[in-house]
């Protein structure tokens, strides 16, 4: 496997990071993972955009990063992958510097990591739906910022999966947020509802594309938070993220959620974003 580290092809296994790389001591840095259908990196630009926001708000200066989407398309074809499914995870930290909470010194070059994997579309998850738990939203207060330091999204993802369940959705306030590692939503009266966009969220690419889509066959969004206490109300509830597009999520604590199959918004919304990625 050939990945990619500050402006070098190599081996995955002959790559060396500094034991003094700050994303290693203190999780300082962000990441981006995008879909690549048959060497169409799906929605690059939009990940591209997010993935420049969190380095400014992390104060992470990389020059042309728009030129990661080339070094993505690049590692597809020196890996073999540009006709199949894959995914491409880049990684960006604020460098190697001696150990001190504040930043280093002004030029200490950024670590810019980038690799592919193979990728399978999820289609029993489509076809079944998937179960879910809930737990509280524990994370800090912005998680609008693509951060890697991901501890509490890990432990309470580890929970769903001691519940024999696929994720977790947090909850905040008494209101769900969105899930360990995707966007939610649930339908009520025909209307698709998710979390406003803020610093409490992650602002999901696929959960945009599914708006979007919502506008296009009529289904009406309202970016409303969903009461953690109304959700047995609701007739569907869905995850959206970039290596699951739109999944329903048909029991939630162990109760059934509709009739326990996926629903027909979720599955329009589905065939919608398929037709839109081409896949």
């Amino acid at each position: 496997m050939i990945s990619y580290l500050n402006g070098r092809f190599v081996a995955k296994d002959d790559l060396r990071i500094s034991p003094d790389d700050r994303g290693f001591l203190f999780g300082d840095g962000v990441y981006e993972v995008v879909c690549s259908y048959g060497g169409r990196l799906f929605k690059a630009r939009e990940h591209m955009l997010r993935l420049k926001n969190s380095l400014h708000e992390m104060r992470i200066v990389v020059p042309d990063v728009d030129d990661l989407v080339n070094v993505g398309l690049e590692l597809l074809e020196r890996n073999g992958m540009e006709s199949s499914f894959s995914t491409v995870y880049f990684q960006v930290t604020r460098g190697a510097a001696p150990r001190r909470h504040s930043f280093p010194d002004p030029g200490t070059p950024p670590t810019v990591y980038a690799t592919v994997s193979p990728y399978h579309l999820p289609l029993e998850k489509w076809e079944d739906g998937v179960s879910a738990i809930l737990h509280p939203d524990l994370r800090w207060a912005r998680c609008d910022i693509k951060t890697f330091a991901l501890v509490p999204n890990i432990l309470a993802n580890q929970k769903a999966a001691e519940a024999g369940a696929y994720e977790a959705l947090l909850v905040r306030d008494g209101f769900v947020t969105e899930g360990t590692h995707t966007s939610f939503g649930a339908v009520f009266d025909g209307a698709l509802w998710t979390h406003p966009l803020t610093q409490y969220l992650l602002p999901g690419i696929t959960r945009s594309v599914v708006v979007g889509l919502c506008r296009e066959l009529g289904i009406h969004v309202q970016e409303h938070a969903v009461p953690a206490d109304r959700l047995r109300e609701a007739s569907e509830l869905m995850l959206f993220a970039t290596t699951i597009a739109v999944t329903p999520v048909v029991r939630l604590e162990g109760w059934t959620v509709g009739n326990g199959t996926p629903g027909p918004i979720a599955r329009k919304l589905l065939a919608a974003f398929r037709r839109t990625a081409n896949i």
